[in-house]
């Protein structure tokens, strides 16, 4: 087969963070890489650092504009990576291909958290996937689990126990894709259905699991009942309905688990958005499950359905916890640096703690498989055989990894920003307080990105095809926030105190409500909650003023000239200078009239 792209190969090396300071005007420290090529895989700069720049007071307009307003808070982060599959475990250990020496290297490259990419998080299959060398389970003769052995995952342990002495912040989650066929109707590995009379059994088989992997050290964080429950035909695969699920899980893994002294959480549904109302729901929907100290939460996977789901179900369940649990890459995705980095952003935007990939590692002709995908992409390429024996390329999606997991750290909670289609990103705040914003060009030119923090701004040009992360420490310095004062010693007003979008700001009294207390965050100015607006972006004079959901483009980048308010190289100004309560406000040429000056917090 042939290969799928061209990829960076890193012989030697490190990636090493450098902190921010913590200081006013504080240092801002960039990391960026870039393809090529219309399929976003040939990496030309991979998770290269750039020469720091540094917040100032003001900075020149953007072409696209980001707010960081790290007071608004949402989820915590928990850790990001792919899976040691069957594949992964021979590939990197069990084959034979790498020396120890690469092998060694390889796993710093990818777990360390200061001199590689840092993954936080691995999924493993219990038992053999569609990307393993044949299909097996830990016990697989009947009718016992007296042979119930680990041995078959010698490889799979020794890499985790290396991971997480490398980075031990590591999470480890274990999702079946079967059972042994002999419990199940059609005495296969492949499709059919648990018996009833052996879900007890089934139960136990995670307990022996679990207790196997602490034997040796490695604590289970999660476990899934079932990846992918009735999918799919041709590999290891199990069916199951809703309620079937719901049943296993509250009368027989949680009694199972509390009757050993297990604490490891289980996650439901590990499926696509659009099997929620079939298999996730059901479990939800149960008090007992989701009140449980052993319900850890909902696992998704990225291949069907809308991720705004995750949205709908957090605002049902506000408490539930969302994992990203598998997207992996592969041949049929048009340009991979763009997709990996709109599924970082949009993942995250919509609650999920995590962002795991599949396979960790493919070889050159993207197997061995057992079944299933033969057209996945890893973060890494083992070369097995051929005349790069024994070689290892590091792929875009390591690279695009690397932007989240090297400076994202678990514990970090995400942080306010706007996002635009042009530049789509996401930001977070670490324990120690470090700041990380991760953004990504998908446009086809450069793109003059302004990033305001607080009263401080940056301008940085982002070249097209390029992923960003920015760090830096400190403090946001205060912006103003207050009424704007203007004609006759009036007020900047939103009319009727309506948040709607498109609400006419006006002239009125001052009378200290909250539609005149407006926050200055960078160049923008807020209240209610939404920004002050020029309205279709017009630079005509007349055009009207407005309050607007804030999205950060150079209709609400206010600079203050003097005395004067300035957008869209014009001034804020009271229509017909006229001070009574009620007139609009307008964009005008600048005239330095008393109905362009203003009083700023």
């Amino acid at each position: 087969m042939p290969r799928l792209f061209a990829v960076a190969v890193l012989v030697a090396g490190a990636l090493v963070a450098v902190s921010a300071d913590a200081t006013a005007g504080e240092r801002v420290d960039v990391w960026l890489t870039t393809t090529s090529d219309g399929g976003g895989r040939v990496v030309t700069r991979g998770l290269q650092q750039q020469a720091p720049i540094a917040f100032a007071p003001s900075s020149p307009a953007g072409t696209q504009t980001i707010t960081v307003n790290e007071n608004v808070t949402y989820q915590q982060f928990e850790g990001a990576g792919a899976s040691f599959t069957d594949t992964t475990a021979w590939l990197m250990r069990g084959s034979g291909a790498l020396s120890e020496a690469t092998r060694n290297d390889t796993m710093r490259m990818l777990f360390d958290p200061v001199t590689g990419a840092g993954l936080t998080f691995l999924r493993n299959p219990m038992g053999a996937s569609d990307l393993a060398l044949f299909s097996y389970t830990y016990d697989d003769t009947c009718c016992d689990l007296n042979d119930f052995s680990l041995s078959r995952d010698a490889d799979v342990l020794a890499l985790t126990k290396q991971a997480k002495a490398l980075n031990p912040n590591l999470r480890v989650m274990a999702s079946p894709w079967t059972a042994p066929p002999w419990m199940k109707d059609n005495n296969s590995f492949n499709q059919g259905w648990l018996r009833f009379e052996y879900y007890p059994m089934y139960a136990q088989y995670f307990v022996k699991y679990i207790q196997g992997y602490a034997a040796q050290g490695v604590k289970i964080d999660y476990v899934t009942v079932q990846n992918e429950p009735t999918c799919c035909s041709g590999y290891p695969s199990m069916h199951w309905n809703g309620e079937g699920l719901r049943y296993f899980t509250s009368n027989h893994l949680f009694p199972a688990f509390r009757a050993a002294g297990i604490t490891t959480k289980t996650l439901i549904l590990d499926w696509n958005w659009d099997q929620w109302d079939a298999y996730g729901a059901p479990q939800m929907n149960d008090s007992g499950i989701r009140n449980d100290p052993l319900f850890g939460g909902i696992a998704w996977h990225g291949y069907g359905g809308n991720v705004a789901t995750q949205t709908d179900v957090h605002n049902q369940w506000p408490a539930a916890n969302h994992y990203m649990t598998e997207h992996s890459g592969g041949n049929w995705i048009g340009n991979q640096q763009t997709e990996d980095m709109l599924n970082l952003v949009d993942y995250t935007r919509n609650w999920d703690k995590s962002w795991i990939k599949w396979s960790l590692a493919l070889d050159q002709n993207q197997g061995p498989h057992n079944g299933g995908c033969g057209i996945c992409t890893g973060l890494i390429t083992v070369q097995n055989g051929g005349s790069r024996h024994g070689q290892v390329d590091y792929t875009v999606e390591y690279y695009t990894m690397g932007h989240l997991t090297k400076f994202v750290k678990p514990g970090a909670y995400r942080i306010d920003t706007n996002s635009g289609s042009a530049v789509p990103d996401v930001a977070w705040r670490n324990p120690d307080g470090t700041k990380s914003l991760i953004a990504y060009n998908a446009t086809g030119g450069s793109q003059a990105v302004k990033v305001n923090w607080g009263g401080q701004s940056f301008t940085y040009t982002l070249p097209t095809k390029t992923s960003a992360t920015f760090t830096w420490g400190g403090t946001p310095s205060p912006g103003g926030a207050g009424p704007i004062t203007g004609l006759a010693g009036k007020c900047v007003d939103v009319a009727g105190a309506n948040p709607a979008n498109g609400t006419t700001v006006q002239l009125y009294s001052c009378n200290g409500t909250a539609a005149q207390q407006w926050t200055r965050t960078g160049g923008e100015f807020r209240a209610l909650g939404k920004c002050l607006d020029v309205a279709g972006a017009s630079t005509a004079d007349g055009a009207r003023v407005q309050l607007y959901g804030c999205n950060g483009t150079a209709a609400q980048q206010w600079t203050r000239t003097g005395d004067t308010l300035r957008a869209l190289g014009k001034c804020l100004d009271v229509t017909g200078n006229n001070p009574a309560d009620g007139t609009p406000l307008q964009l005008w040429s600048c005239t330095g009239g008393a109905n362009q000056k203003w009083s700023v917090p």
